[in-house]
């Protein structure tokens, strides 16, 4: 590791979350607690994006911007644009909850989020919650919750805008405005991302593969307003369309070289939230809101029936928040929840919708020098059961600049619509597959232990996590198949952030050390390193600001493409640059190389990396 961190050292930089290293402790987050505090106050260990983090990247997508977390690890399968697989502290896919503006946009059958569909320039901010939260939250949130926040209207109305070009034929445009006039705020953002991309699947390692280029084309629009009545009340609508067409790759027994596969994903949310000041201690928030996710497959210019022509997931939620001042430093959160997720398909479910009902309530504040957080919840599911989590935080300050923490915690997991209701399909070949309605939801257990630092601009949390999965959902053996409640998963590891400012120089060192693994068989779990770490240095000179970062996998195992069998990836490293130029009058030139070494890695058996890329951008700001 002292090798590394030399190498590193010598690096001026501008990495996607180098500026992190500016990030303050009176930062004011809402996803750790369901409440307003700061981020020294949180007692799950969270980070906060910025949109000054988001510009300096100058990175694309969610999904860029994520790998360089501590406790995160993102895979994309091809490129920008395509299927991402996201590991919260080793668990899976799909047992991290995301959130945009708190609206779930997550697909009921598949169980996961496409991230790899949310283009930066939408986006205001993050918060990233890793461990248990299902006690604020519900399903999903066995790994962590990430909460994405679009852009809003601040100050006077002013224009934004950027255009940039770069290898494999990139090209990206956004404009914007927005601001503040008298009691109301508003935003619209729009958005163009393109590429020829390079082959999703090397065609160099796996078989029957199309070696031609896979494209990408995303548009998307934001559109917030909000309007304030007096200090205490205010209304508010928002929008968000991501509209992207996607071209893919398949291989094996069933491909051939000469099919072209796409997909067209559609994510879409909308909101309307009423903040009502309810008593001098009391905050109402009511929200109505609906967001879906949408994808259709086509093989060779026709729905493509072998894969799926078209999956839909529509979820509405009405929630009802109260949150009651208790004393001066105690706050009081009791709500509901109704939701409900209905199944458009060409897959033809035995059940296509489902309803959860919840009840949640939580209690943070001090109970001597002690800090405290409680929260409770019960989730009624319609096709499954009941489900009830807690969580019990504490926090104690050592002094003005050193804290310890401690968290237990529980959540789940409700089973997808394909792992209940996927209907029987025969594959040919003595091959099938369907789904289990007899599954129980999957639960797991969090130990969280923390040591966290802070004092003139420099920030240090070490955490240490140790958490059991059980019930897990698994696929059972060819060539009959079905989803089964096997295995037990434990998940233990170290979490390490650094962020420091001196002077003009700002530092970032993110790691993880984990042991992903089946707690019956001992064997990794697919696609999660046991270590992986990032660390960059920025360096602002004058109207300049450049530097580099240097990301690290270790190696991991995954599942062969063409035979199926598990087999091992070997680690690899990557290293970064970027620099942003301020030429006056609101414009800023800015520019990254990724991949600089042009390192040859695959993300995930049989899928490619891109190799060294540059992309030269220009913002009016």
């Amino acid at each position: 590791m002292k090798r590394k961190l030399s190498l590193a050292a010598i690096l001026l930089a501008a990495t996607p979350l180098a500026q992190a290293a500016t990030e303050t402790l009176d930062e004011v987050v809402v996803t750790a607690s369901r409440t307003e505090q700061t981020l020294a106050q949180t007692l799950s260990h969270t980070t906060v994006i910025t949109r000054k983090d988001i510009e300096a990247s100058q990175a694309a997508d969610v999904p860029a911007l994520l790998k360089g977390l501590a406790g995160v690890e993102v895979y994309q399968s091809g490129g920008t644009g395509k299927q991402s697989s996201l590991f919260m502290r080793g668990t899976n896919s799909s047992h991290t909850l995301v959130l945009l503006d708190g609206v779930r946009i997550g697909s009921a059958t598949a169980g996961t989020t496409q991230i790899d569909q949310l283009m930066l320039d939408q986006i205001e901010r993050i918060e990233v919650v890793r461990g248990n939260v299902s006690s604020l939250y519900g399903s999903e949130a066995i790994g962590g919750v990430i909460q994405i926040f679009t852009r809003r209207g601040k100050g006077a109305p002013s224009f934004n805008g950027s255009v940039g070009a770069g290898s494999h034929n990139t090209r990206r445009a956004s404009a914007g405005f927005g601001g503040e006039m008298k009691d109301t705020a508003f935003n619209v953002q729009l958005s163009k991302f393109k590429t020829d991309g390079v082959s999703a699947i090397d065609p160099a390692v796996a078989s029957n593969v199309n070696p031609d280029k896979d494209g990408y084309d995303n548009a998307s629009v934001t559109v917030n307003v909000r309007h304030a009545f007096g200090d205490a009340n205010s209304l508010s609508a928002s929008l968000f369309d991501s509209d992207a067409t996607n071209q893919r790759d398949n291989s094996g027994f069933f491909a051939s070289a000469t099919d072209v596969h796409n997909s067209v994903a559609h994510i879409r949310k909308f909101a309307a939230v009423s903040e009502n000041r309810l008593g001098e201690n009391w905050q109402s928030r009511l929200q109505l809101s609906r967001g879906m996710d949408d994808t259709q497959n086509f093989l060779n210019g026709v729905p493509d029936m072998m894969n799926g022509a078209q999956f839909k997931t529509t979820s509405d939620l009405l929630l009802w928040q109260n949150t009651l001042a208790v004393g001066e430093s105690d706050m009081l959160v009791i709500g509901l929840e109704k939701l409900k997720q209905q199944v458009a398909s060409s897959t033809q479910y035995t059940r296509t919708s489902r309803t959860d009902d919840s009840l949640f309530a939580g209690y943070s504040g001090y109970i001597g020098a002690h800090q405290v957080q409680v929260n409770l919840r019960q989730d009624r599911y319609s096709d499954f059961g009941t489900a009830n989590t807690w969580l019990v935080g504490v926090g104690h300050a050592l002094g003005e600049a050193w804290r310890v923490t401690a968290n237990m915690a529980t959540a789940f997991k409700a089973p997808t619509l394909n792992d209940l209701f996927y209907p029987f399909t025969d594959y040919g070949f003595g091959y099938s597959y369907s789904g289990n309605p007899d599954l129980k939801p999957e639960r797991s257990r969090n130990l969280e232990l923390g040591a966290h630092f802070a004092h003139e601009g420099q920030r240090l949390d070490v955490v240490y996590f140790d958490n059991r999965i059980r019930d897990l959902i698994v696929i059972n053996t060819l060539p009959a198949s079905t989803m089964v409640n096997l295995n037990e998963a434990r998940i233990d590891g170290v979490e390490l952030t650094y962020n420091g400012q001196f002077g003009d120089t700002g530092v970032n060192v993110a790691a993880t050390w984990q042991d992903p693994r089946d707690a019956q068989t001992g064997q990794a779990l697919l696609r999660r390193a046991k270590h992986f770490s990032t660390v960059g240095v920025t360096r602002s000179i004058g109207a300049l600001r450049a530097g580099a970062e240097w990301q690290h996998s270790g190696s991991r195992t995954d599942v062969d493409i063409n035979i199926f069998a598990r087999t091992e990836l070997d680690a690899y490293d990557v290293v970064n640059l970027t620099a942003n130029y301020a030429l006056g009058g609101h414009l800023e030139l800015s520019a990254r190389v990724d991949n600089l070494l042009d390192k040859d890695y695959m993300p995930a058996h049989g899928y490619s990396a891109l190799g060294r890329t540059l992309f030269v951008g220009l913002s009016y700001r």
